[in-house]
């Protein structure tokens, strides 16, 4: 997808209800139980589509991929690709599938191409920083991803609470 159409992000339904979520501490991923609703985009702020593309726009700006998943002409779900989050690195940026596409592969299709473009580009292990949800770490979990000792910095700064993860290309 060209990275203009970032904003269609908001085409995409990212509600989901939590009932577990995770800690990653001393090696070891520790899961609690919760009763949480997650409703769809925010009207403002960093969870608003239009907080989104403020965030994301520069990895596209600096040489990422915008990678979409379709239904017709309907948006399922979409990737943002970072390429060398250091050297032999790249990152999975954002990963988000509509509620109504959800467990049809769409995320294991648009991972599969961010991961092939990660190769593409030399890198030998893909990093996410993975909401903490049972779905996201369950769904990294499955395709191989494993949560890391040594997170990159920058992106632990900004989400402390999120369960970073390296998978080996």
């Amino acid at each position: 997808m060209p990275a203009s159409e970032l904003g269609r992000l908001a085409e995409i339904d990212r509600s989901e209800h939590l009932t577990r979520l995770y800690t990653y501490r001393c090696g070891v991923l520790e899961a609690r139980a919760v009763d949480e609703a997650v409703p769809t985009w925010s009207a403002e702020g960093a969870r608003s589509v239009a907080g989104m593309v403020r965030a994301f726009q520069p990895i596209l700006e600096h040489g990422g991929r915008l990678v979409g998943a379709f239904d017709g002409a309907a948006l399922a779900g979409l990737a943002i690709y970072r390429p060398r989050l250091s050297a032999d690195v790249g990152n999975l940026a954002l990963l988000h599938v509509s509620r109504a596409h959800r467990r049809q592969g769409v995320a294991s299709r648009l991972t599969a191409e961010v991961a092939r473009l990660a190769r593409a580009d030399g890198a030998r292990r893909l990093y996410v920083s993975a909401t903490p949800s049972n779905s996201a770490v369950g769904f990294y979990r499955s395709l191989g991803f494993e949560p890391t000792d040594a997170p990159d910095p920058e992106l632990f700064a900004l989400e402390p609470d999120d369960i970073h993860m390296t998978l080996e290309l």
